[in-house]
């Protein structure tokens, strides 16, 4: 399919670095749907049997792994994971893309740096994790999700 789209639905006469300016036209090919996973029942509220750290990070163990060493802050790990508001809008998901993610432990979001370090290769954890923790309530990072945030998260291997 053509698509032509006009300066105002695409980046205006005066984009941003990098961006076109003008109206635009795309060739498209729709290869897949792939459809959203679904959000887990426990989103607004944690369960009983779920822990709280000291920071205010909410965790469950989903499934326990063999390993028995944890990251450490410098450390590299392979995860997957799906990300949702509370309100069930699943954000951002590396097991929809269908490719693990690669990271430093400690170049992600607070929460997430507090619960990869409780993991062992193999889990499987749930994260409540809050706003403070997260990207804020008025995150500075373009395109980033508000408030408090459920992570399911699987650390594949690290190194």
């Amino acid at each position: 399919r053509r698509l032509w789209i006009p300066s105002k639905l695409a980046y205006g006469e005066r984009p941003m670095a990098g961006a076109p300016a003008g109206d635009l036209v795309f060739d498209i090919e729709l290869l897949e749907i792939i459809q959203p996973l679904e959000a887990p029942k426990d989103l607004k509220k944690p369960p009983a049997d779920a822990k709280k750290t000291a920071s205010g990070l909410v965790y469950k163990f989903l499934k326990h792994g063999a390993g028995k060493e944890h990251p450490k802050p410098a450390s590299v790990a392979t995860v997957n994971y799906s990300g949702w508001t509370k309100d069930g809008k699943m954000f951002d998901s590396s097991v929809v893309r269908g490719t693990p993610a690669k990271f430093s432990v400690d170049g992600v979001i607070k929460g997430w740096t507090e619960g990869l370090e409780l993991m062992v290769a193999g889990d499987q954890m749930r994260l409540w994790i809050p706003a403070d923790l997260a990207y804020g309530q008025k995150p500075t990072r373009p395109g980033a999700p508000v408030g408090d945030l459920v992570f399911d998260v699987e650390l594949v291997e690290f190194h």
